[in-house]
């Protein structure tokens, strides 16, 4: 079909964007298709490129669901404003402008834990949730009265109807607040250390690693005869092995490799980077997705998603390929976490001291790694205090 209307001079770089991101012929056609009465919808209403925005978007999508059954999103021409954005046609969205005290102090607190502490920003969005609660009790953003005393009470009044794992959130991120608030003089006194801590069962946080069985249940349950299974059987030996965050083999690129001196480069929690050995099974797993598994892209994530766009997979990604195999392999469902856990058990059970599991795993403080030591008698006897010895 031609396309008319004032995106059809795009059509050339348009379909080469689509190929790119590594669509399909059959996808691609589609998505041009689309933009084709995205084109005409905007030439029947006098507009240029430069007028396109998402509004405009979201009215020429509302026309389409109302003459048929098909409901498109807005995101399936996403990487058509990317494109417009990227060669100058439109500009660039702008941040939208706080809306009030409590908008711009979330925002610069946002960035607090963005920039300076480094954080991710699925963390971050756990620690705001606090922030804007404490916030809607404090009219006009004013802290400075604020007490230790109205500090507990705070925590007191909102924990009562909050589950533990909410309530733990709530201290978490009320602390990381009012830290922040000190080094930003909304407050003069620390608060931080006023927060309660709160109360549960030290048992509640024993790990749950899976048995070795479980393991080559989960790896079997990989097809490594398709691009797809090498690569999800690549990820989870990583996993298993080595224990990394989902957000750890997200981030890992190919320079992060160093095949002669068998080592890889793990970027962790604040922006931190270590090298860490990499064992000849996992080298091999890696190896052999790269080779007969990976798209010959120029993209510098070694795990890419299978289907179009083809870019580097998410944190949330990577947690699901561990959830789609626990299922294939008949052991529930978990992510990502669980095949930590799995390392820092197994490593025990090899013999590895807790300061080894602490360094494999990046522990920032040796009471972390402490809890591995619940579900290892050998490292428990270690820890144990000799049986004083009656003299009488």
């Amino acid at each position: 079909m031609l396309m008319t209307g004032p995106l059809a001079p795009l059509g050339t770089a348009m379909a080469e964007q689509l190929a790119t991101l590594g669509y399909t012929q059959r996808t691609a056609t589609e998505h041009m298709r689309l933009v084709g009465k995205l084109s005409r919808f905007m030439q029947q209403r006098g507009l240029e490129v430069s007028d396109l925005s998402l509004d405009i978007v979201e009215q020429f999508l509302g026309t389409v669901r109302a003459k048929s059954s098909s409901r498109p999103t807005a995101r399936m021409l996403s990487w058509l404003l990317d494109l417009l954005t990227l060669i100058g046609m439109v500009p660039a969205p702008i941040a939208p402008t706080p809306a009030s005290w409590e908008a711009e102090l979330l925002e610069r607190y946002r960035r607090y834990l963005l920039v300076e502490r480094g954080l991710a920003e699925q963390t971050v969005a756990l620690y705001l949730p606090a922030a804007r609660l404490l916030l809607t009790e404090q009219p006009g953003g004013d802290l400075n009265d604020l007490s230790a005393g109205d500090v507990s009470s705070f925590m007191t009044r909102h924990c009562g109807r909050l589950s533990l794992r909410s309530a733990e959130r709530l201290a978490t991120g009320l602390r990381s607040f009012l830290g922040f608030a000190l080094l930003d003089g909304l407050v003069t006194v620390p608060l931080a250390s006023a927060v309660p801590s709160v109360a549960r069962w030290s048992v509640a946080s024993l790990p749950k690693g899976l048995a070795r069985g479980e393991v080559q249940a989960l790896l079997a349950s990989c097809d490594r005869e398709s691009a797809i299974g090498r690569r999800d059987y690549a990820i989870l030996v990583l996993l298993t092995r080595l224990g990394l965050r989902a957000a750890e083999v997200a981030t890992l690129c190919l320079d992060d490799i160093d095949w002669r001196n068998g080592e890889i480069v793990v970027r962790g929690k604040g922006r931190t980077q270590e090298a860490l050995p990499l064992p000849c099974d996992v080298g091999a797993a890696i190896a052999a997705y790269l080779q007969r598994g990976r798209p010959r892209r120029g993209e510098r994530e070694v795990f890419l998603r299978s289907y179009a766009p083809l870019r580097g997979l998410s944190p949330e990604g990577v947690s699901e390929v561990v959830r789609a195999a626990s299922e294939r392999a008949g052991l529930g469902s978990f992510g990502s976490h669980r095949l930590r856990h799995t390392a820092g058990t197994e490593m025990l059970r090899a013999g590895a001291s807790l300061s080894d599991v602490a360094q494999v795993l990046r522990h920032r403080s040796i009471t972390t790694t402490a809890i591995y030591a619940k579900v290892d008698h050998r490292a428990l006897r270690e820890l144990a205090m000799p049986w004083p010895k009656d003299d009488r």
